[in-house]
């Protein structure tokens, strides 16, 4: 986990924002890339790679600083708040996406792939924000979203005005429609945000068109893989911002590339039962192992070890595993264990399920818990959304397992805060676009993306000026919660991470590895297992039962989830609670 750093005085890579029209991107390419700057390098002792153990922070960038006072996070705000994320201890940081955008999805709808959304700042502030956490150590990792653009995207838009035969329909899915007149969607594919997945269009005449595909939102228009443009346009996209000093991409719906050939029907509805359970028509396809290697090439011809990671939702963690083969990307997120129970027998299944998958590949395995998508694990593991008490206690326990598991880790902005879900925003202040939408996801992510309290008694909590106000209302409660209130108090969750964090950073049993030794012989509900190196080995026990149970101390006590107790020589293990050991 070195942060030893590239050069920090490289020249500006600024260029005019502008739209994403076509260019030769097969010539840029061939461009030699031998001082391309920016990135954090590598140690030189450390053939591994950074990732395998990096512990990475997501940013969601409307929700963690505000430095305008208008309500919506920024650039800046990001910017002034990196030292605070070099303190917490983590390796990395994920943006989610910033790019110029109408925000019909939260940003998830790109109109320009090489421009800043003017209320996020310009690409001069997202110069500073790499170069500042480039001088802390911090690696920048941005969102890519390349399964579908923006309706306001200058391709579709000429899709649009040019009407049939245009060339650049053949860059996104335009097709006739079924029915005497064309007036049923070609297929019965189902948007994930609810209702078909087809949308028709207007001829420049006034007559009824073709219909386009959009998996998500119908202003989400998805591109079409098979034509060659869309893959010139995406390595050049690469390019542009490997050459601002980026360290790495995560990958928006990486599974989602490729379509079966003609497009087939389903033949069944409420499909989005079938999400992560199925190989569908439009999901998870071989095809998208080809685009993937193809970026390798480019990712691996820069210096600092750049990385991709997989948003990739597959019915099996070996079908995830195939987006991380050697010649792939570098990671792809553990979806199977975000989504298991507060269960013990569970947890050791789907951990040994994820290290196994990963083995073959020799790819690391990541763990997360929360992030942007879900409701936060603080309000998910507790047994009713009411009990405040019990889910932070778990979440807690759970964020140690996590951290102690060998391979990359993912916090999501506000759980080292132990942030709740708000679970009460009241309907006029919502913005998820499922939320508006008659069938589709819940349409309740605005819960997890309420911004975060830094500071004060009254909202926003540091988040902007003061006197300002947050795109989201925050709870009265987070005044309780805010950085300042935690900073420095042994018992805040905040503190939990720091110390959580450094021990990991330290203990050459932790991070790094592909396998943990479980511990048998402990009561029923109780996690333990062991892990070894040269220097030291390490244990963790978790207690995920109601009651309290005694064991023996397998070895020196590091740091506990909650406080624990001796009873006759032995420790007393909290229910809900975990606890690492140096042995």
């Amino acid at each position: 986990m070195s942060h030893d750093l590239a050069d920090a005085s490289r020249p500006s890579l600024l260029a005019p924002q502008r739209a994403g029209a076509d260019q030769d991107a097969t010539a840029r390419d061939a461009t030699a890339h031998d001082a391309a700057p920016g990135a954090v390098a590598a140690s030189a002792g450390d053939s591994r790679g950074w990732w395998r153990d990096a512990v990475i922070y997501q940013v969601y960038p409307r929700s963690f600083a505000d430095s305008d006072g208008d309500g919506m996070g920024d650039l800046p705000g990001i910017r002034s708040r990196l030292p605070y994320l070099r303190d917490l201890g983590v390796d990395a940081v994920w943006l989610s996406p910033f790019y110029a955008s109408p925000q019909a999805d939260a940003g998830y709808d790109v109109s320009d792939y090489r421009a800043i959304d003017p209320m996020f700042g310009t690409l001069h502030d997202a110069d500073a924000l790499i170069r500042d956490a480039h001088a802390l150590g911090l690696r920048i990792i941005v969102d890519l979203v390349p399964n579908h653009s923006s309706d306001q995207h200058e391709w579709f838009k000429r899709a649009l005005r040019e009407g049939p035969g245009s060339a650049l329909r053949e860059r996104y899915h335009f097709l006739p429609g079924k029915g005497e007149n064309g007036e049923l969607p070609p297929n019965d594919w189902e948007s994930i945000f609810g209702g078909p997945a087809w949308t028709r269009t207007t001829n420049p005449d006034g007559t009824p068109g073709d219909w386009y595909l959009h998996l998500f939102a119908a202003e989400q228009p998805d591109f079409n893989w098979e034509n060659p443009a869309v893959a010139d346009e995406f390595r050049s996209i690469l390019r542009f911002w490997l050459d601002m000093g980026v360290d790495g991409f995560r990958i928006d719906v990486a599974h989602g590339l490729v379509k079966a050939a003609g497009l087939p029907d389903m033949g069944s509805h409420d499909q989005l039962k079938l999400l992560g359970n199925a190989v569908l028509p439009f999901f998870d396809q071989d095809g998208v192992h080809e685009v993937y290697r193809s970026w390798r090439t480019i990712l691996d011809e820069y210096p600092g070890e750049r990385i991709a990671v997989a948003e990739a939702w597959t019915p099996t963690v070996a079908r995830t595993a195939n987006y991380v083969r050697a010649d792939e990307l570098h990671q792809a997120f553990n979806f199977q264990y975000l989504g298991t129970a507060w269960e013990a027998a569970e947890l050791r299944r789907v951990i040994d399920l994820s290290l196994d998958a990963m083995r073959p590949v020799d790819a690391p395995t990541t763990w997360v818990l929360s992030n942007h998508d879900v409701v936060r694990h603080a309000t998910r593991l507790a047994d009713d959304t009411a009990d405040r008490e019990t889910g932070l206690r778990r979440a807690r326990a759970a964020s140690l397992l996590m951290l102690a598991l060998p391979g990359s880790a993912y916090l999501y902005q506000g759980e080292e805060l132990g942030l709740p879900e708000v679970t009460d925003l009241p309907d006029e202040v919502r913005q998820d676009p499922a939320f508006f939408r008659a069938a589709g996801q819940d349409g309740f992510r605005d819960g997890c993306r309420v911004p975060i309290p830094w500071s004060g008694t009254e909202a926003p909590y540091g988040f902007g000026p003061d006197g300002g106000s947050s795109w989201l209302p925050q709870p009265a409660e987070w005044a309780r919660l805010s950085v300042a209130v935690q900073q420095g108090d042994p018992s805040s969750t905040l503190e939990l991470y720091r110390s959580a964090l450094a021990v990991r950073r330290e203990h050459p049993a932790l991070g790094a590895g592909t396998a943990v030794t479980w511990l048998d012989g402990y009561p029923e509900g109780v996690l333990a297992f062991r892990r070894d190196a040269a220097a030291g080995s390490f244990a963790c026990t978790v207690n995920l039962g109601a009651e309290p149970v005694r064991i023996p101390a397998p070895g020196r006590l590091l740091l506990a989830s909650t406080e624990t107790g001796t009873v006759d020589g032995e420790i007393l293990l909290p229910s809900d609670s975990t606890v690492w050991w140096a042995v």
